[in-house]
């Protein structure tokens, strides 16, 4: 006998679950793609989407996942044999800098910690050695899937600034966009990459890239342009075909407008906070579980934690074995842990389309799949974590 009957729930760190209203926005025939509505929405799309990065700079829309969003920001500004400082604090920073190594690239990691944040002043330090400004970029995640660990992106941006060093500041949003606080403008981000399939609701499949005046006159040099990626050629006040390079994404689009609509009918605020208050009944559910052998949350520093995911060591218990009872006899599918965590971490995505009852539901059966395979626990975690949403409602 299973228990998993009913509608499953995916807390994974993407793809996120999707509203109802979006699935529905995708279910219609093909329309026409020279011009009418679907024009003008794919030009409102355009429009909306620096509003949701909180800039006045322009966003180019890739029919490609976040990966895709990489290469086009590193193809628009770079050229072959430049050399940039990739910032670790996790996994994700350091595969942008090998996608980047495949086009010629050549780059630098500055070694992080898998339980904290990028260290600003370390920054400020290699930066300053960098007297001949050989750094062309330098590259960093907002959150980490991996660690769950948040950077704080003014911060970084505050060292680029004291080391007055000149190089691109390129930051990666996919795990963050919709979930967490960004102000590409105020934080003094030249380039921010994002994907539809995590906080903006969306299936995977559009990549987006948002660029300031300083990564276009950088994108006049570059020599690693090609003729799919390239900026100069998806005009935006021309043809709706230029602007995807192709045919657009039809489907995403009535996805992705719909998404956008619920984002700005909530408010980009009250997005950040519910996400927060979500987020903080997370890390009280694991701090009451927390035990000897038990689980533990990754990142150490509470103003450090992704308000996206939570990254949860399982020390002496089997998270293969926990998560493969939440999936199979529950109907809740977690997170594995990646990288250096295999084998001794799993994830909850808590991102996106997110109410009580649905991250209640799924910390009570995680509570209880780690009764069933008789795992130690300090206390009930989902007491905690309705004790943390009963003090913000």
């Amino acid at each position: 006998m299973s228990l998993a009957h009913g509608r499953p729930m995916v807390a994974i760190p993407g793809p996120s679950i999707m509203p109802d209203r979006v699935m529905a926005a995708m279910a219609r025939p093909m329309p026409n793609i020279y011009d009418g509505p679907l024009v003008d929405m794919s030009h409102s799309i355009l429009a909306d989407l620096p509003k949701v990065a909180r800039t006045e700079s322009p966003v180019f829309i890739t029919v490609s996942n976040g990966h895709g969003a990489w290469e086009m920001a590193i193809s628009n500004t770079l050229c072959r044999g430049d050399k940039v400082l990739v910032l670790e604090s996790g996994r994700f920073a350091v595969n942008w800098g090998d996608l980047a190594a495949v086009s010629g690239v050549k780059f630098e990691v500055l070694a992080g910690t898998e339980r904290g944040p990028v260290d600003p002043a370390a920054v400020e330090v290699r930066l300053r050695e960098d007297i001949d400004h050989e750094f062309k970029a330098v590259l960093v995640v907002q959150t980490d899937t991996a660690t769950s660990v948040t950077n704080d992106i003014a911060a970084v941006r505050r060292a680029l600034d004291a080391a007055k060093h000149p190089a691109l500041y390129m930051v990666d949003c996919i795990a963050s966009l919709g979930c967490e606080r960004f102000e590409m403008d105020e934080w003094g981000v030249d380039v921010m990459v994002a994907a539809s399939q995590k906080g903006l609701m969306v299936p995977p499949g559009l990549g987006f890239v948002w660029r300031n005046d300083k990564a276009a006159k950088a994108h006049e040099t570059a020599d690693l342009r090609t003729g799919y990626w390239d900026w100069s050629l998806r005009r935006q006040d021309e043809a709706h075909y230029v602007i995807y390079s192709g045919t657009p994404p039809i489907s995403l689009l009535f996805a992705l407008r719909e998404a956008l609509d619920m984002l700005f009918e909530e408010g980009l605020d009250n997005v950040w906070a519910r996400h927060g208050v979500l987020a903080g009944a997370v890390h009280a559910a694991v701090e009451a579980w927390s035990i000897r052998g038990g689980l533990e949350l990754n990142i150490t520093g509470a103003m450090a934690r992704s308000a996206a995911v939570s990254t949860i060591l399982t020390h002496e218990i089997d998270p293969d074995r926990l998560r493969r009872v939440c999936e199979t006899e529950a109907g809740l599918t977690l997170g594995l842990g990646i990288g250096s965590f295999d084998g001794r971490a799993f994830r909850i995505g808590h991102m996106g389309h997110l109410n009580p009852p649905m991250l209640l539901g799924t910390l009570g059966t995680v509570e209880a799949a780690l009764a069933a395979i008789g795992a130690p626990v300090g206390g009930s975690g989902v007491a905690a974590a309705a004790a943390h949403i009963g003090a913000a409602l």
